[in-house]
């Protein structure tokens, strides 16, 4: 079987992702693609991995736990989704570290479905606006108290995604960047959810429609009616090219909260950010979903 699983990160698309494949949830059973409600999985598999604590699970684990969490038979594909699976924002810069626990929580949880083909799906976001956001919600008052010893200039996703394959050599990692998500949405469900090519996807506009007018909104569903065999690329360009005059005024921006991010470190974390990507691009086994290609 093939387990999908969104494992976040924190504040990126506050699980928007999920709610947009459930709305494919029908499309997909008949295809033998499984998505089940959180309530089904998520505290399981927390006290599952907590309770293991590193050590190798019993036999017969993985079969307990797919009978607790699928009620459907010939189930070929198992999509599940959290993103404070790797860690609740409070813990993301314990031991001075980005995501300290994601070598135990990816690691275990391959042990547990050893013989399981997995995939973790996992969203970045302009380490910036993902200092910010977590620490929010984190209910920080001052950055350095969140981030400890470390820097906002060490924020590097591409040492969080080497770490999940360092210690899930067999698994596949699929990452993009929350801000591309407008043009990619589609391509993220298909891929999340593994769906047949030819199937019709219902929400592929679900974060456009966040970002646009009502009126835009109409316009580029009409578009994008019009030629229902428009290749992802084309799509890409006329969705970029409907936000870039129509979206709602500061639809895009992220509002600066903490006055430690100031103008010159945010221009520095922008082109550590982009080198990073350059870097996650050429990892071995991880897929970089990007825009216009």
């Amino acid at each position: 079987m093939h387990i999908a699983f969104h494992i976040g990160a924190n504040c990126t698309d506050q699980e928007r992702l999920l709610k947009s494949v459930l709305r494919n949830a029908s499309a997909l059973l008949a295809q033998g693609i499984v998505v089940p409600g959180p309530s089904k999985y998520r505290r399981l598999l927390r006290e599952t991995i907590e309770g293991l604590d590193g050590r190798s699970p019993k036999p017969g684990t993985r079969d307990i736990l797919l009978d607790a969490i699928i009620e459907e038979d010939s189930v070929s594909r198992l999509v599940l989704a959290n993103d404070n699976f790797i860690a609740i924002p409070k813990r993301i810069f314990d031991n001075a570290m980005f995501y300290p626990q994601v070598e135990l929580k990816v690691g275990t949880l391959c042990r547990l479905f050893p013989d399981d083909e997995i995939t973790f799906f996992i969203g970045m976001r302009h380490p910036a606006a993902f200092l910010q956001e977590v620490a929010h919600r984190a209910e920080v008052v001052q950055l350095r108290d969140f981030l400890g010893q470390l820097s906002p200039l060490d924020l590097r996703w591409s040492d969080v995604i080497g770490r999940i394959r360092q210690f899930a050599p067999q698994a596949r990692v699929v990452t993009w960047c929350n801000e591309d998500t407008p043009l990619i949405w589609e391509d993220l469900i298909r891929l999340l959810s593994g769906a047949d090519p030819q199937t019709e996807i219902v929400g592929q506009l679900d974060i456009a429609a966040q970002v646009l007018t009502p009126e835009a909104l109409a316009t580029l569903k009409s578009a994008l009616a019009q030629d229902p065999q428009m290749d992802r690329i084309a799509r890409h360009e006329v969705i970029a090219a409907t936000i870039e005059t129509h979206a709602k005024p500061d639809a895009m921006e992220d509002e600066v909260r903490y006055p430690e991010l100031g103008d010159r470190l945010i221009a520095a974390m922008t082109e550590i950010y982009e080198e990073d990507l350059d870097l996650i691009d050429t990892m071995e086994g991880v897929e970089l979903v990007l825009p216009f290609r």
